[in-house]
């Protein structure tokens, strides 16, 4: 479950706090009954403080941040999936009308679609000059023409290939 982390550590933290509250009134009744010396109560309040309450709340603390940059994470991810399904539903999607659904930046919308590209998950070519984005079959993205202008493609990164003459980038396995 997304953001388990926190709620974890948020336990943790109130436990840590929990028990060396409980621990320190429970050292302060003693002194106050005669029955432990003050030194005894510092090295006492000390131990408790160092071996039980500190690591719980500093796992605590580890796990509350760590919880929130999954949830982070997973809204990026969400995100990206958004834009693969309204692409690949549509066939061509316009990077404005892209990044104005998903409230994101048109350099936002370009680094998703590199990184679905690099993970194999989008096969398809944008026009950036008319900031459209196209999704295709692997198998119309084998040949060695361009998809827009018919010009010969050329490489210039893994799984992405450019058009000298349009400008246009395919994206293909």
């Amino acid at each position: 479950m997304i953001g388990q982390g926190r709620l974890t550590g948020i336990l943790l933290i109130l436990g840590g706090i929990a028990l060396g509250s409980v621990c320190s009134l429970w050292l302060v009744g003693n002194v106050g009954s005669g029955q432990l010396q003050f030194t005894g109560f510092i090295l006492g309040l000390a131990g408790i403080l160092i071996l039980l309450v500190l690591p719980l709340i500093g796992a605590g603390v580890y796990l509350f941040i760590r919880g929130g940059q999954e949830v982070k994470e997973f809204a990026e991810v969400e995100k990206e999936q958004k834009l693969l399904n309204m692409v690949q539903t549509q066939g061509k999607a316009r990077v404005q009308d892209l990044a104005l659904s998903l409230n994101l930046t048109r350099d936002q919308v370009r680094d998703y679609i590199y990184d679905l590209v690099g993970k194999g998950l989008f096969i398809g070519y944008i026009n950036w000059q008319d900031g459209i984005l196209y999704a295709k079959e692997a198998t119309q993205m084998q040949t060695t023409k361009c998809p827009n202008c018919g010009g010969v493609r050329e490489m210039v990164g893994k799984g992405v290939v450019k058009c000298p003459y349009c400008g246009s980038e395919l994206f293909i396995p």
